[in-house]
């Protein structure tokens, strides 16, 4: 697989974007439109609180980092971790200024119930997977911390799951490639995007964005 240049990484957090819905993923990555809602305000809120704390801190056997840069040349993708704790471990990695080796245990923190959804669980792996690449080294597992029940769920980044993160990266880097937004289609979940007003899906039910447009500007005649 070729390795991708710097000035084509993606972000890393338009996985979720992507995986939710590849329409709402391009007019933000692509065509670079933004609407914020209560969901969305909530999330950058609770983000915000997470990466206030001091970026480095040891407790016992664990370093904690908070706000760690990352990129993957393999993905073209950057980004940045919430949290990365460096559990030590024999079998581990040596870093920088410690004697010990540690295991890279990446957490993602969002807002919702604790239940998680594969949105999340990819985006958590493509962390692991771009630390990976950086630190030479196997990461097995990472946690998704929920705001409202305030516990960690454990994931495993199985064979299964670093294969979808890797397909699903490969078709966002070719639409971005092609600048290509992809057509509307209304589902149930468009009711939660902050994105309506830009994607406009419920047209797609009834017609084109051409047959849209040129009854817009037919009325417009009219009056």
């Amino acid at each position: 697989m070729p390795k991708y240049e710097e000035e084509d990484y993606l972000w890393l957090s338009g996985i979720q974007h992507y995986e939710f819905c590849p329409r709402q993923w391009a007019l933000i990555h692509i065509e670079n439109l933004w609407n914020e809602n209560y969901l969305t305000a909530s999330g950058r809120l609770f983000h915000k609180k997470v990466h206030d704390k001091t970026q480095y801190e040891k407790r016992g056997n664990i370093i904690i980092v908070r706000a760690l840069k990352i990129s993957s040349a393999n993905l073209g993708l950057s980004g940045e971790c919430d949290v990365v704790e460096f559990h030590k471990d024999k079998n581990g990695i040596k870093l920088k200024n410690f004697n010990e080796k540690y295991i890279p245990y990446p957490i993602e923190f969002k807002r919702g119930n604790g239940h998680a959804i594969l949105s999340d669980e990819m985006q958590l792996c493509a962390q692991a997977m771009c630390l990976e690449e950086m630190l030479c080294c196997d990461i097995p597992k990472g946690a998704l911390f929920y705001g409202e029940p305030k516990r960690r769920k454990v994931i495993e980044f199985s064979q299964e799951l670093r294969n979808k993160v890797a397909n699903t990266v490969f078709e966002m880097h070719k639409l971005f490639k092609k600048l290509y937004t992809p057509k509307p289609i209304y589902k149930n979940h468009c009711r939660a995007c902050s994105m309506q007003d830009f994607c406009l899906p419920k047209i797609s039910k009834q017609k084109s964005v051409k047959e849209y447009i040129k009854e817009v500007l037919l009325n417009e005649e009219i009056t």
